[in-house]
């Protein structure tokens, strides 16, 4: 396996582009439950390159119908990006001082077991909800605090590596 780096300035330029539109090489799941781990996973996708084709626990996008759950799915990018052994990008759970540009902060509103919201930090700042800016869809934003949002829990997945 060879391991590549992460490009976190051109997921960052990405989601920066398309923070408040839609890039139409890829469906807009607003309406079907939300766009944000869409976004996230094309964020991601702009600063690896690579994507993993394993059947049902890959993290893919083909089409709309042709896609992995990872893709579309809170939890399910989380699971993919923190149990990756293959190809694609790999993650950690981590606290917000190790957070970077480029990685995800995933946030669960309510008190049920899923979380719901996986923004993409843009920057950083100095590691504080304060002072992180994301980006996000389904709530549209740019530069965004962190602690603008009304969260119970965060899950912060600083990613790691790219596998290729």
């Amino acid at each position: 396996m060879i391991f590549m780096e992460y490009n976190r300035a051109n997921a960052v330029a990405y989601a920066k582009k398309w923070a408040y539109g839609r890039n139409p090489k890829y469906y807009d799941f607003s309406d079907l439950g939300g766009d944000c781990t869409n976004f996230a996973s094309q964020c991601i996708y702009a600063g690896s390159g690579v994507m993993n084709y394993t059947t049902t626990y890959g993290w893919y996008y083909i089409s709309v119908n042709n896609r992995a759950p990872a893709w579309t799915g809170v939890d399910e990018l989380y699971r993919f990006l923190t149990t990756n052994r293959g190809a694609g990008p790999r993650a950690i759970l981590t606290d917000l001082s190790q957070i970077q540009n480029g990685d995800i902060i995933q946030l669960q509103f309510t008190d049920k077991e899923r979380f719901d919201h996986s923004p993409v930090v843009v920057d950083a700042g100095n590691r504080t909800p304060q002072s992180i800016l994301v980006a996000a869809h389904s709530y549209d934003a740019d530069c965004r605090p962190l602690s603008s949002y009304r969260y119970i829990k965060i899950r912060p997945l600083h990613i790691t590596n790219v596998g290729e």
